[in-house]
C-alpha cells in the first residue's frame, strides 16, 4: 500500500472520530442550518419558519407563515446535510455524513500541499497530520455549520489556482472556477476566491490576451456552474441575485447591529458615533483577529513557523495566489467587515487555510533548524525528523483536549424549551433570543428579540404576527434593557421561570 493510501486510511478514521465528537448542534450557526436541511430532507423546500436577523427579511409574514431562508448566511451546508438527510433518514449522524467526508478530503489535500511544497514524503505527512489535528478546529468538524465544506472548497480552490499560475489549462481554471462557487455557496466571503482566480488569470504568467479570455471564461463558467441556481431562486424569491445582508454588513457600527429593527446600517450611517469610534472597532477587530491568527490558525506553536515558511516560498508560484488570498481575507476581516469578522467570520474562513498553513509550517520548521543547526552542529536531517514528529505529537494532544472539552452529545431539550413546549399553544409564533433553536426543540416559529427600544416589539409583532415574547435577561441587547424594568402596556406577563419571563402580546399601538 502506498503512503498516500496509508494516510488516507487513517484520516478517513480519525477524522470520523473527530466529527462524532458533535452529536447535536451547539449554537445558533448550526441550529440554523441543521434546521434548514431537515426542512429540506423533508420536502420543505429552502425555507425556515422563523427570522434569526430582520436583514433582507420579507416585509410581512408571508401567508404560509414560512420565509425563504438563506437571506443572510449561504447554503451549501444546509443543501449538502438535507441531500443525506433525505438518504439516509433525518438525523444529525446523517447530517454529519457530507461533512465528514469534506473534512477527510481536505486532510488528503493537506497531504498533498505538503508534498508539493516540500518535495518529500516527511512534508506530506506532516502536513497531511497537521491538517487532521487542527487543533482549535477539531471541535467544530462535526458541526452543521460551515467548517468542512470551506475548508475543503477554499483549499481546493486555492491549489487549483495554485497549479493554474503555472500551467495556464483550461481544465484547471474550469475546476478552480467550480470550487470558487462551492466556496461562495458556503460562506458570501467565499467570493475572495473568485476575485483571486481572476486575479491569476489577469496577472499571472501568460502574456496573450486570447489566453487570458479564454481562462476566465472557463473560471467564470465553472462558478456560475454552481452558483447558477442560487442567483436564479434569489431573483425569484427576492428579485435580487444575492441579498444585501453580507454587504450591510461592512456599515456596521457594532456587532448587534445584526439584529437592529429596521435594518438600518448604511454608508452614511457608519460615522454616526464619530471617527474616534470607527477607529477603534478597526483596532479591536485587529487584536481580535490577531489572536485568532495566531491561537487558532497556527495552533500558537505552528504560527511564527507558518509566516517563515511562507517567506521562504515566497517566490514559489504555487504559494502566492494562497498568499494573495490570506493578505485578502484578513484585511476583508480586519477593515471591511470587523465585527463579523472577529465575531466569527475570519474563524469560520480560516478553515480554507489550514493544509496551506500545515505544509509551510514543515517548511519553516526546516529553515529554522538549518539555521540554527549549523550554529550548534546538529545533524541537520535527523533534527528535521525529530522535530517534525514533536510537531505532530504536539498537535495531536491539543486537539485531543481541545476536541473532548468541546463535545457535544445529544438529549433532552434543555429546560427553558420544555418550559416553552408546555405553556404555548402549537401555533404560536414567539419573540426569543434565539429562534433557530427555540425551533429545534420546540417547532415554534417567529423572529428574534431586536436590538432597539421596547416600543419596537409593537411594529414587529405587528408585522410578523408575534403572539408571545420571551425575554432572558443574559440576552437582552442594550437598548431594550428597559423592558426588564418597566415593560410596554401591549405585553402581558403570563408568567416566570427561574430569570426568564414569558409574555403575552395582548394589544399593540396601532390595534
Amino acid at each position: 500500500m502506498s503512503a498516500f493510501l496509508r494516510f488516507a486510511l487513517i484520516s478517513l478514521i480519525v477524522s470520523f472520530l473527530f466529527v462524532r465528537l458533535i452529536n447535536a448542534p451547539g449554537y445558533t450557526d448550526a441550529f440554523y442550518h441543521y434546521n434548514a436541511a431537515a426542512r429540506l430532507a423533508n420536502g420543505d423546500g429552502l425555507t425556515e419558519p422563523y427570522l434569526w436577523t430582520y436583514i433582507g427579511a420579507t416585509e410581512s409574514l408571508p401567508e404560509s407563515g414560512i420565509f425563504p431562508s438563506h437571506l443572510y448566511w449561504m447554503p451549501f451546508t444546509s443543501i449538502a446535510a438535507g441531500i443525506s438527510m433525505r438518504v439516509f433518514g433525518v438525523t444529525y449522524a446523517a447530517a454529519q455524513i457530507p461533512l465528514w467526508l469534506m473534512f477527510w478530503l481536505t486532510t488528503l489535500i493537506g497531504w498533498g500541499v505538503g508534498r508539493r511544497i516540500g518535495g518529500t514524503r516527511r512534508h506530506a505527512w506532516i502536513a497531511g497530520f497537521l491538517t487532521l489535528f487542527s487543533g482549535f478546529f477539531t471541535r467544530y468538524w462535526g458541526a452543521t455549520d460551515t467548517f468542512a465544506a470551506y475548508a475543503l472548497a477554499g483549499s481546493a480552490c486555492l491549489g487549483l489556482l495554485g497549479l493554474l499560475s503555472q500551467s495556464k489549462s483550461a481544465r484547471l481554471a474550469l475546476a478552480a472556477g467550480v470550487f470558487a462557487g462551492i466556496g461562495h455557496l458556503t460562506r458570501a466571503d467565499g467570493l475572495l476566491l473568485l476575485i483571486v482566480g481572476a486575479a491569476v488569470v489577469i496577472f499571472w504568467g501568460h502574456t496573450k490576451i486570447t489566453k487570458k479570455v479564454l481562462l476566465f471564461i472557463m473560471l467564470m463558467i465553472g462558478y456560475l456552474a454552481v452558483m447558477g441556481f442560487w442567483f436564479a431562486r434569489n431573483l425569484n424569491e427576492i428579485g435580487a441575485p444575492l441579498p444585501v445582508g453580507g454587504i450591510q454588513a461592512a456599515w456596521f457600527r457594532g456587532y448587534d447591529d445584526l439584529f437592529s429593527f429596521p435594518p438600518d446600517a448604511s454608508p452614511s450611517t457608519l460615522f454616526a458615533d464619530g471617527i474616534g469610534v470607527f477607529l477603534q472597532s478597526r483596532w479591536e477587530a485587529f487584536t481580535n483577529n490577531l489572536g485568532t491568527f495566531i491561537a487558532v490558525e497556527g495552533v500558537i506553536v505552528l504560527a511564527p513557523l507558518m509566516l517563515i515558511g511562507l517567506w521562504v516560498r515566497r517566490g514559489d508560484r504555487f504559494v502566492q495566489p494562497f498568499a494573495l488570498y490570506v493578505i485578502g481575507l484578513h484585511f476583508a476581516f480586519t477593515l471591511v467587515f470587523p465585527f463579523p469578522g472577529y465575531r466569527g467570520g475570519l474563524l469560520h474562513s480560516a478553515a480554507a487555510l489550514i493544509p496551506f498553513w500545515a505544509a509551510l509550517s514543515v517548511v519553516g520548521l526546516d529553515a529554522v533548524i538549518a539555521w540554527w543547526g549549523k550554529r550548534r552542529r546538529w545533524r541537520v536531517e535527523s533534527a528535521r525528523r525529530v522535530f517534525s514528529a514533536a510537531l505532530v505529537v504536539y498537535a495531536v494532544g491539543i486537539s485531543v483536549w481541545i476536541g473532548g472539552r468541546g463535545q457535544v452529545n445529544a438529549g433532552e431539550p434543555p429546560e427553558m424549551y420544555q418550559w416553552l413546549s408546555d405553556q404555548l399553544p402549537d401555533d404560536a409564533r414567539v419573540m426569543i433570543n434565539d429562534p433557530a433553536m427555540l425551533y429545534t426543540f420546540t417547532g415554534l416559529g417567529g423572529v428574534v428579540i431586536p436590538n432597539e427600544a421596547p416600543d419596537v416589539i409593537a411594529e414587529i409583532a405587528e408585522r410578523y404576527q408575534i403572539d408571545y415574547v420571551v425575554i432572558e435577561p443574559y440576552g437582552v441587547p442594550a437598548p431594550l434593557r428597559a423592558i426588564l424594568d418597566v415593560p410596554p402596556d401591549f405585553l402581558h406577563e403570563l408568567m416566570r421561570e427561574g430569570d426568564v419571563i414569558l409574555y403575552q402580546v395582548v394589544d399593540t399601538p396601532s390595534s
